[in-house]
């Protein structure tokens, strides 16, 4: 793609200081060739930049106060400069049941599984060992990695994408308890698990079901590796969750709200729109954290500002204990 061009994709102004060259690509300062196209966030990272072999760098008038912008620019030339994967059909080893409806250029690889009634939509590409249950719909442009398990019902959006190892639709752990003989009883998992468009879950995410009702991950949330949604969750638009957090049944996280890695999310919890969550604080049962913009932290998550006094206030205890005992 010419220089020029990418540039009008990407509504941003370009200088140009020689030819209009081919761009193929985006990299980092040092690991550009000739077609490489990079940014600068910094006067360091632009003196590199310029310093490389790149054909062209993403940079703002105003370096400093414009880097959020650049960045952004530079994810969508990664995207507009990425290499379209080759259509490989569907893999003769797959198991497609002969109820299943796919749209045009659908792609199943080696030993993948569909069950009955499944319905794939156009674009689709579905990773070798990948398991579709019954029933379950996917919209347009997803991709299903390898190994990624999606159990009957449920509903995939357009442009979803699930790394390798990802279950979606699980039963919830939900039970009860016999008090006669203390067994335990599954509550009936019967709802559905609905993925919204945009949606994309890291590798070995699991996300269950609803209970009785519906799990919903609305539009545009991206979660990462290693996160678990308990039954009858809601995420809300352009939320993002870090590693190894846990959301418990039937809680709710606000749009564009912020959680952090290892945070710890009791059942029927709410966190509020755009809350940010700081890695390994925890909601409570029942808790609800609310305020745009205002980071909680801690176990139990409070105001930053709060927490940190307390770590004072605690901190100095500490010290008056130590002086006393001396």
């Amino acid at each position: 793609m010419k220089l020029s061009d990418v540039a009008k994709a990407l509504d941003v102004e370009l200088r140009l200081t020689g030819a209009d060259v081919d761009i193929t690509a985006v990299s980092s300062p040092g690991a550009a060739k000739g077609g490489s196209l990079t940014f600068a966030e910094d006067a360091h990272s632009l003196a590199a930049a310029v310093g490389s072999r790149s054909a062209a760098v993403i940079v703002s008038a105003e370096l400093a106060a414009a880097a959020p912008l650049k960045s952004l620019a530079f994810a969508q030339a990664a995207r507009l400069l990425r290499h379209p994967e080759a259509e490989s059909g569907i893999h003769p080893t797959a198991a497609v049941h002969t109820s299943v409806t796919t749209g045009e250029n659908v792609s199943v690889g080696p030993y993948a599984v569909i069950e009955a009634h499944a319905q794939i939509g156009p674009w689709t590409r579905i990773g070798a060992g990948a398991v579709i249950g019954a029933g379950v719909k996917t919209g347009a442009w997803c991709r299903i990695y390898p190994r990624v398990v999606i159990y009957p019902g449920t509903e995939l959006g357009n442009n979803v994408v699930l790394h390798a190892g990802v279950v979606l639709g699980s039963d919830g752990f939900g039970y009860v308890r016999d008090a006669a003989t203390g067994e335990y009883l599954q509550f009936p998992q019967q709802g559905r698990l609905i993925l919204e468009d945009d949606v994309e879950i890291g590798a070995n995410t699991t996300i269950d079901r609803g209970a009785l009702e519906e799990t919903r991950i609305e539009r545009g949330v991206k979660i990462d590796n290693l996160v678990h949604l308990g039954h009858n969750v809601r995420v809300g638009r352009n939320v993002v969750i870090a590693a190894q957090t846990g959301v418990s049944g039937s809680s709710s996280i606000g749009a564009g709200a912020v959680v952090g890695g290892q945070v710890g999310i009791g059942d029927h919890a709410t966190v509020g729109e755009q809350v940010i969550l700081g890695s390994g604080s925890g909601v409570l049962t029942h808790k609800k954290v609310r305020g745009p913009g205002i980071v909680f932290w801690g176990r139990p998550a409070k105001p930053l500002r709060q927490y940190l006094k307390e770590l004072a206030a605690l901190a100095k205890l500490g010290r008056a204990s130590d002086e006393e005992g001396e």
